[in-house]
């Protein structure tokens, strides 16, 4: 078997199909769709799939925006999975690049075809949603779909191309406080204001920040700050990421965020 006959059989289909690829990118782009919500994403890079001789299964572990396409070499092991993701971030679209994740999985398949029935094993490609925030990957696992994948494999945009690179421990919390209302003009002194408390969190947030490693990220915002400026708030609520390049300091820098918390109650 001659492997650089085969890449660059592989390398030609995708230079072939470039228009095709080119079109679904900007089509996603163009439609962007938040976590849980990419129908229209999934179906058309699902259908370009199907019509292709993939069998597609959607639907999967629950989620209606997954789907798995499969296509079987000249044996079925090993599988080998090629990931897309297709959602995008809330307000900003397709920022993360994902139109471009999904479109490459698809493209990647489409010309593996071409050589596949002279190799043992089978492709799939996983569409996966919700991968910013929602965390669709967990309930594709939880689900089994990953259970007979061998290897699996993805690409992510970026200014420089790299074959692999380090990601950090996240963690996302909530928190919420609860205080009392009362008219801020006429009663301010029966009012407990739970606004100041998240504010408060936010400006410990940012005095702990010098004290800790150049690897850590904590961002956050306000999801609730109040009814009416004449109302002493009495509930705030916010979201925040913490995040830093390993599990057990991420894990120390929640706490002293959780503390920021409980110091500002």
């Amino acid at each position: 078997m001659d492997i650089q006959a085969l890449k660059a059989r592989v390398q030609a289909e995708v230079d072939a199909r470039r228009e095709e690829l080119i079109r679904i990118a900007d089509t996603i782009h163009a439609h962007p769709e938040v976590a849980f919500e990419e129908f229209e994403s999934a179906a058309l890079l699902s259908g370009v799939l199907e019509k292709n001789g993939f069998a597609v299964q959607r639907g999967v572990a629950n989620l209606e925006t997954a789907f798995i396409a499969t296509l079987q070499g000249a044996a079925a092991r090993p599988v080998i999975a090629f990931l897309a993701e297709y959602d995008a971030l809330p307000g900003l679209g397709h920022a993360c690049g994902h139109n471009l994740i999904g479109t490459a999985a698809v493209g990647a398949a489409l010309a593996v075809q071409t050589v596949l029935p002279e190799l043992a094993g089978s492709i799939r490609v996983i569409g996966t949603p919700a991968e910013e925030g929602g965390g669709g990957k967990v309930y594709l696992v939880d689900g089994g779909v990953f259970d007979d994948v061998d290897a699996a494999m993805m690409v992510h945009p970026s200014s420089r191309n790299m074959t692999r690179r380090r990601s950090l421990t996240s963690y996302k919390i909530s928190i919420e406080f609860f205080g009392r209302a009362a008219h801020a003009a006429a009663l301010p002194d029966e009012g407990i204001n739970a606004l100041e408390a998240m504010i408060l969190t936010f400006n410990a947030i940012n005095s702990l920040r010098q004290h800790l490693r150049d690897d850590v990220r904590i961002h956050g915002i306000i999801t609730h700050g109040g009814k009416a400026p004449n109302i002493v708030p009495d509930y705030a609520a916010g979201r925040f990421y913490v995040r830093a390049a390993d599990t057990p300091y991420c894990t120390k820098v929640l706490e002293k965020v959780r503390a920021c918390a409980e110091g500002a109650a």
